[in-house]
């Protein structure tokens, strides 16, 4: 187990693009929902599950920031008795900028977080408005000073783009403004529209203009072209980083590592199983009262999915997949399992072999999901 994932589902506000497992902060179990992920913590090292090789720890919702002061203080308690804090190469929580204050970063810092990853998504406030955000630039800019004074160095933003009504130019403000705040790291998704969000009941209204994807691959370059111009170069499709600061914690899922998922809803995978928690708190926490773990669903992961997702997730990675890993992790050469995918993509010009690895050119970069699908065997 290399990497820990705890969820935290309440939101002050809903986005209208999310599809996780989040409910509305007020009258919810907080507490006993904390308590609840401690449990967790002891059923999974009773059943076995070591903590001691863990290297990253995940917080993410929802928005865990959407706890007070003394809820992430008994939070971060919690899970200090089960992981050794200090010796983390990553202590990553997600946060909303209008709702991270200066106690609860104090707080954050003293417990060993390390790392903040801030959803801002836009500089535009029209769009904001849009897509169910609440804060303004100014919280974005207030919260980064605060968490400076603070001490955190390693901090992230996300952006979004191809947003309903969107233009290139305001995408191309948003990365200045940005830009212009000298981060470590930011990652940059193209809108994706799930079932069960806001979005999706307008988009099957017809009431959801989005961008074109001429439009959408021209947002991309741009932000390829003006993250690798600033030093913030493209290690992974969607994230761009300074050296030495990468996230460690994704690149455990890029590189088909182990991981503890905890929480409502949360995803693992240790040994040869992914596993599902159930959804709703009060399923959640009630089975942890019974004494379960509040495991919904597994999957046994075999050996030919294993080396399909070795290879669709690694391709993740603009360093791509390293030969002798593949090799040395499944005894047989990736061409012998891929050669005539692998041979295919290479001649559409949208794969390359560069010395030990397999990666994807920069045409190959804007097909990613055509090139993914090539290895489900």
């Amino acid at each position: 187990m290399r990497g820990v994932y705890i969820h935290i589902p309440f939101c002050q506000q809903i986005c209208h693009y999310c599809d996780f497992n989040k409910v509305f902060l007020k009258n919810q179990p907080v507490d006993q929902y904390i308590e609840s992920i401690g449990k967790e913590f002891q059923f999974m090292q009773e059943a076995g599950h070591s903590f001691e090789e863990v290297e990253t720890v995940f917080l993410g919702g929802g928005t865990p920031t959407a706890l007070d002061i003394a809820q992430l203080d008994r939070l971060l308690t919690i899970i200090a008795q089960y992981i050794d804090v200090p010796t983390l190469r990553e202590f990553t929580t997600e946060a909303n900028p209008d709702d991270l204050s200066e106690g609860q970063l104090t707080v954050l810092k003293e417990k060993g977080v390390n790392r903040l990853s801030i959803g801002v998504q836009s500089f535009n406030d029209r769009l904001l408005h849009q897509i169910g955000r609440t804060h303004s630039n100014d919280d974005v800019e207030r919260v980064i000073s605060t968490a400076r004074a603070v001490g955190f160095e390693n901090i992230s933003i996300d952006l979004m783009y191809a947003l309903p009504t969107q233009t290139v130019k305001e995408w191309e403000e948003t990365i200045d403004r940005a830009l212009a705040l000298n981060l470590p790291h930011y990652s940059a998704y193209s809108l994706i529209v799930e079932p069960k969000t806001v979005f999706y009941n307008r988009m099957a209204k017809g009431k959801l203009p989005l961008p074109g994807v001429d439009v959408e691959a021209e947002m991309f370059a741009m932000v390829i072209d003006r993250m690798n111009a600033a030093n913030r170069i493209q290690y992974e499709i969607s994230n761009f980083a300074m050296p030495d600061y990468p996230s460690f914690h994704n690149l455990i899922y890029w590189e088909n590592a182990q991981y503890a998922g905890i929480g409502a809803g949360a995803h693992g995978y240790l040994g040869t199983q992914r596993y599902a928690n159930v959804g709703p708190l009060r399923h959640y926490i009630d089975q942890l009262e019974s004494g379960r773990l509040p495991i919904k669903e597994t999957h046994t992961v075999t050996r030919a999915e294993s080396m399909e997702e070795e290879m669709f997730l690694g391709l993740r990675k603009l360093e791509g997949v390293s030969i002798e890993t593949f090799k040395q992790k499944f005894a047989s050469p990736v061409e012998d399992i891929f050669g005539k995918p692998i041979e295919n993509l290479q001649q559409q010009g949208l794969l390359e072999v560069t010395d030990d690895h397999l990666r994807l050119t920069r045409k190959g970069v804007f097909q990613g999901n055509y090139v993914f699908e090539q290895f489900l065997l």
